[in-house]
C-alpha cells in the first residue's frame, strides 16, 4: 500500500486547535482504503498505519467507521479538522457523511477519555500540556453535544489555554475549571441536538460502496 490509497488526510492537533506556537509539530491523520481482495486472504490488511510522513497516522476505512461510530473524539475530531490536505472524492463522501457518526454516545467517551487524562495528572507535578488537552477535550465535547459537532478550532480560548500549558494556573483553578466543564457537559446532554444513536445503516451503506469500488 502507498500514500496513493488515501481518501482523507488532515492536520490535527495543537495546529487544528489554533494553539500551536513555534514549537509545534504538524500531526496528522487519515483514511485509506485497503483492496478489497486483501480481505480474502488469510492475512488480511491492517487496521492503521504510520507515516510516511512524521506524526502521521491513518486508518484503514473499515476501522476509522468503526472508531467514529463509538464516537472516538481523536477520530471524529478528524472529520472536523479546518485543515484538509487529502481529500478526494471518496473522501468527500466520507466527510459528507460525518453526521451519521455522531449521537449521544459522544457525551460518554468525551468526559471518559477527559476523566482518564485528568486521573493521570499529579497535582504535585502536572503535566501541564496533557492538562490543556482534558480542559479541550471538554470543551470539545460539550459543543458537540449541543451543537452537533466538535469543537475543534478552539481559538476563542486560546490564551487561557496556553497558560494551563505553561503552567501559570494552580491546581486547584484548573481543578475548579474542569469541575465547571463537567457540570456544564452534564447540564447539556438532556437538551442535545444528538441523536440517542448514530446512523449505522448510512455508515455500512458507504462501506459497502468503498469495497465495490476497490475491487
Amino acid at each position: 500500500m502507498s500514500e496513493d490509497d488515501l481518501i482523507l488526510s488532515v492536520i490535527v492537533g495543537s495546529r487544528a486547535y489554533g494553539l500551536d506556537t513555534p514549537a509545534s509539530d504538524t500531526d496528522r491523520r487519515g483514511v485509506f482504503v485497503a483492496p478489497t481482495e486483501a480481505f480474502w486472504r488469510l492475512d488480511r490488511p491492517p487496521t492503521h498505519r504510520d507515516g510516511p510522513l512524521p506524526e502521521q497516522f491513518s486508518w484503514e476505512v473499515e476501522r476509522f467507521c468503526v472508531l467514529a461510530l463509538e464516537a472516538n473524539p481523536t477520530v471524529l475530531e478528524t472529520l472536523w479538522s479546518p485543515l484538509a490536505e487529502v481529500v478526494t472524492p471518496a473522501g468527500r463522501r466520507l466527510l459528507d457523511l460525518r453526521g451519521a457518526f455522531v449521537s449521544q454516545r459522544a457525551h460518554q467517551t468525551f468526559a471518559r477519555y477527559a476523566d482518564a487524562q485528568f486521573r493521570r495528572l499529579d497535582p504535585a507535578a502536572p503535566k501541564w500540556k496533557q492538562a490543556m488537552h482534558m480542559i479541550r477535550l471538554l470543551l470539545s465535547g460539550i459543543h458537540l453535544v449541543e451543537h452537533g459537532e466538535p469543537l475543534v478550532e478552539v481559538g476563542a480560548y486560546r490564551e487561557r489555554l496556553l497558560e494551563v500549558r505553561q503552567g501559570r494556573v494552580s491546581w486547584e483553578e484548573l481543578r475548579r475549571w474542569r469541575a465547571s466543564l463537567m457540570a456544564a457537559f452534564e447540564r447539556a446532554l438532556p437538551r442535545s441536538v444528538l441523536p440517542a444513536a448514530p446512523d449505522r445503516a448510512a455508515v455500512e451503506e458507504f462501506l459497502i460502496e468503498m469495497r465495490r469500488a476497490h475491487l
